[in-house]
């Protein structure tokens, strides 16, 4: 890595790594045997559909795993990615859908190496690049993935008519899980403060809070219209889904290598779809209230047509009163916009970007000084001043999780 830390590794982040490889292993069985239901039930239909999300999912998250590790092979630390590099296995297991699994695998390498053994054998910039594209590829499946179940799983039960109590809370513990999973991605942002403390469990609390408020409203809504119009869901995904793409395309984003950068942008288009995520510098204000203000418009719109659909076929029975539905999740809509401009006001750590390694710039290689001749603070190693280098010409641009780290960084700060 162009970039050294020292390992600061505590006991709780050492648990949540395991938690987090847990969890991701347990929505593979909860898929299975959702798809197993469906079949029982005769519900091919769904059950296709289910199958679609998970192998999409599946396929882009690979995808991008690969392109990732193609652009940093030389750089890889830990010894399981290396003897899957010898061995000439990385496409077979990303072809056999178990990259995401050889990234978790080396994080897993090092979170226990360094635990256990209390060494500096990694630093922490090898653990900062690998945890972030993890989170960056959970960010992906939850909305290429379970956001789209989730809608399909909550029209179902309204065709069928078996929303209760129960059944309401499950699926709104499904929205918090997608909601922390964008707050998992915001706590990984705090590697790249100097002074991690900026980033508080606060300041997470209202990161998760504002996107599950804002988030309750768009799945619903999204699921009402889809259980009166099922036809007219996928006509109204691919014209709004396509228009985000030109909008992230204008964006000029450059995370990616110049021919996958597409990949990128469709797939921000997707997240835009369901949440808000920022790609790019500039005012924060100005895109949010744009943002926000055409989501909540096609919201509106989407509770209109599902309640004038209602009341027209309910024949004096409606099993969700629409004056007691759209209030409340419009007002949903309103309360989670003004707890984001609290966290914008008061809890997002405002970092100055000239502490953020700017990736477009050209960065000197740094080298290694042996331990005698660098100090250690708190969060970054400080090096001692080395005998001039003879100039070997222009120093290469930053590539690979470097950049794309950064980049991130430089948009979410």
């Amino acid at each position: 890595m162009e970039e050294s830390f020292p390992f600061h590794y505590s006991l709780w982040e050492y648990l949540f790594s395991w938690v987090g490889l847990l969890f991701f292993l347990l929505d593979i069985v909860m898929d299975i045997l959702t798809v197993v239901s469906l079949y029982q039930e005769e519900n091919y239909v769904s059950m296709g559909l289910m199958i679609f999300f998970l192998l999409g999912s599946s396929v882009l998250l690979q995808v991008f795993s690969w392109i990732w590790y193609s652009d940093s092979l030389d750089e890889l630390e830990t010894e399981v990615e290396k003897f899957a590099k010898e061995k000439k296995l990385m496409k077979p297991f990303h072809f056999l859908q178990l990259g995401v699994y050889l990234r978790y695998t080396g994080l897993m390498e090092i979170s226990t190496t360094h635990f256990f053994r209390q060494t500096n054998t990694f630093t922490e910039g090898v653990t900062v690049y690998l945890s972030h594209d993890l989170q960056m590829l959970r960010l992906f499946e939850a909305f290429a993935e379970s956001a789209p179940q989730l809608i399909l799983m909550m029209t179902l039960i309204l065709q069928r008519g078996e929303l209760e109590i129960l059944t309401g809370l499950k699926l709104l513990s499904s929205v918090a899980s997608i909601a922390s999973t964008v707050a998992m991605y915001h706590r990984s942002m705090r590697a790249f403060l100097e002074d991690k403390r900026k980033m508080s469990w606060t300041s997470t609390a209202f990161y998760f809070l504002w996107n599950f408020l804002l988030m309750i409203p768009r799945v619903a809504a999204l699921a009402l219209f889809c259980s009166v119009f099922p036809c007219y869901i996928v006509a109204h995904f691919l014209s709004l889904w396509m228009v985000l793409v030109l909008v992230a395309w204008s964006q000029k984003t450059d995370l990616m290598k110049s021919h996958w950068e597409w990949l990128y942008r469709a797939t921000v288009g997707l997240i835009w779809y369901f949440s808000w995520f920022n790609v790019s510098e500039g005012s924060i204000k100005l895109k949010s209230v744009v943002y926000y203000s055409l989501m909540g418009l096609d919201t509106i719109m989407l509770l209109g047509f599902w309640c004038w659909k209602v009341v027209e076929c309910a024949d004096g029975w409606i099993m969700l009163n629409p004056y007691i539905v759209v209030p409340t999740l419009l007002g949903l809509y309103v309360i989670g916009i003004v707890v984001e401009i609290i966290y914008y006001k008061w809890f997002h750590p405002n970092c100055d970007k000239k502490k953020i390694s700017e990736p477009s710039k050209q960065t000197p290689i740094l080298v290694k000084a042996d331990s005698a001749r660098y100090r250690s603070t708190t969060d970054f190693a400080v090096f001692e001043e080395l005998p001039a280098i003879p100039d070997e010409g222009p120093a290469q641009p930053v590539t690979g999780a470097v950049k794309r780290s950064r980049t991130l960084a430089a948009n979410f700060f």
